[in-house]
């Protein structure tokens, strides 16, 4: 690799990056943006990249980490090994009960004593389509009961479970991913004084970066949130930040970046802020001063990248959502709020704000589509979509309502739903998912699936086992 590409300040040992990234899907739904952009860019010094693990990635060893060992899949194939490992569905101790619905269900919280046994969301989810095969990647947050040894237990970290189908998931049974095949736990916090994301990471969105020379490279915009708590002064408006219902403190979060070649070794780009984030709140009265949250990623073209993100206004007492842009992905230029038709009424679902957005390019009309996390006066979430005609403008509601709300009283989700993935299924006529966050009424997490009406976007009902 030319000198001139990447300056590499490595934790623990050295470790380099190679052009040949060992497990990437051949046909890839890559954007239409050079990697060696990047470089040319000026991702000099600044940008330092710390590893998030200590597994090599040099190509030639001979060893289980090694791209060239022949087990080392993208995505684990359904064999009578892979069968025995846990499947992604509820666990034995915790699973819904006669009595509960587990309707639309695909990720259960882990075993107890797991990395994700206490709590599991944030959803990002990929689908890559081979000639024979299809291949679903899905990165989350996880949380475990008390404190580990090494002090972490009641952090956010963040894990990858893998499928055939975007159903049925596999998640690996060990805490830490060690080989470029495995299932598990990828990224945890920080321990440096100085870094943004110490207390918690979640991931937020996966982008594919690429060129004929350095071939694929998986991109995670995750945020980060600091032990520093904020104050929101805003008499009946619940806020927490991160959002945990049983948990209402409100954390300094920034967005991070993260590269990989295997969507499992994680190494951390370095922003210009000065703890390492890409970008900094805003000051003084500023609708975004509080924190940064949700950095959801869309590459527009070449050299237009665009960020969008969530934050709590506290002058007018709701959650908003921002847009940034760059040209290069790692420096960016807020460019205010975006309007949403219909600005939450007095009353309406989403009479708090909009949060947590998930933003897709329509590939059938060229329009954007955003499914967002709408909070109502009573902090309860359900699921929302507009459109844009060029994702900047005026974002429309679509329908009148939430396209997915609360489950019944016996629901596994029947306090509310929110962070959502919209992933389109190409392929399949006017089919669009959403994975998704739901919560019961006593706080417990999972993470489920909700198929679109066909080309109606302003429904969607959570999958129930037919027609896969």
């Amino acid at each position: 690799m030319e000198s001139a590409i990447l300056q590499y300040h490595v934790l623990a040992h050295s470790t380099r990056l190679h052009s040949r990234p060992p497990t990437i899907p051949e046909k890839i739904l890559t954007p239409g943006w050079s990697f060696r952009s990047l470089c040319s860019s000026g991702l000099t010094r600044r940008h330092h990249v710390r590893f998030a693990t200590r597994c090599t990635m040099r190509t030639g060893i001979d060893s289980a980490n090694s791209p060239r060992n022949k087990n080392n899949t993208a995505v684990e194939v359904d064999t009578a090994a892979s069968k025995a490992r846990r499947l992604a569905g509820p666990s034995p101790d915790k699973a819904a009960t006669s009595t509960t619905s587990s309707r639309g269900l695909v990720l259960d919280l882990g075993p107890a004593g797991s990395w994700d046994s206490a709590e599991v969301g944030s959803p990002v989810v990929k689908r890559y389509v081979g000639d024979n095969e299809e291949r679903w990647y899905m990165w989350y947050h996880g949380r475990s009961l008390g404190e580990e040894e090494n002090g972490v237990g009641d952090r956010d970290s963040i894990g990858l479970a893998t499928s055939c189908n975007g159903v049925h998931w596999l998640r690996g049974e060990g805490r830490v991913v060690r080989s470029c095949g495995e299932a598990g736990m990828v990224m945890e916090c920080r321990e440096n004084w100085w870094a943004f994301d110490t207390e918690s990471i979640r991931p937020a969105a996966q982008v594919v970066m690429s060129s004929p020379m350095y071939s694929s490279v998986y991109w995670l915009y995750y945020t980060g949130y600091s032990s520093d708590e904020v104050v929101v002064n805003f008499p009946g408006r619940p806020v927490s930040n991160p959002e945990r219902s049983l948990n209402r403190k409100v954390l300094r979060s920034l967005p991070g970046l993260a590269c990989s070649q295997d969507g499992r070794h994680w190494a951390r780009i370095e922003g210009d802020h000065h703890s390492g984030a890409l970008l900094d709140v805003g000051s003084g009265s500023e609708w975004d001063s509080l924190f940064i949250a949700g950095p959801q990623v869309v590459v527009h073209g070449s050299d237009d990248v665009r960020m969008y993100y969530h934050s709590f206004d506290r002058e007018r007492g709701r959650y908003a959502v921002g847009l940034a842009r760059s040209r290069d992905g790692i420096r960016w230029v807020k460019c205010g709020k975006i309007a949403v038709e219909g600005d939450g009424p007095t009353g309406s679902f989403d009479e708090a704000g909009i949060k947590s957005v998930s933003v897709v390019k329509n590939g059938r009309d060229g329009t954007y589509l955003m499914a967002y996390e709408a909070v109502a006066a009573d902090a309860r979430t359900s699921i929302g979509i507009a459109i844009s005609e060029d994702g900047l403008g005026c974002w429309r509601k679509v329908g009148e309502g939430p396209a997915l709300e609360a489950s019944g009283t016996d629901g596994w989700d029947n306090w509310g739903v929110g962070s959502p993935c919209l992933v389109p299924m190409d392929g399949h006529e006017d089919e669009w998912r959403i994975y998704y966050v739901g919560t019961d009424l006593g706080g417990r997490t999972g993470i489920g699936m909700a198929i679109s009406n066909g080309s109606d976007m302003g429904s969607f009902q959570r999958w129930s086992g037919i027609s896969l």
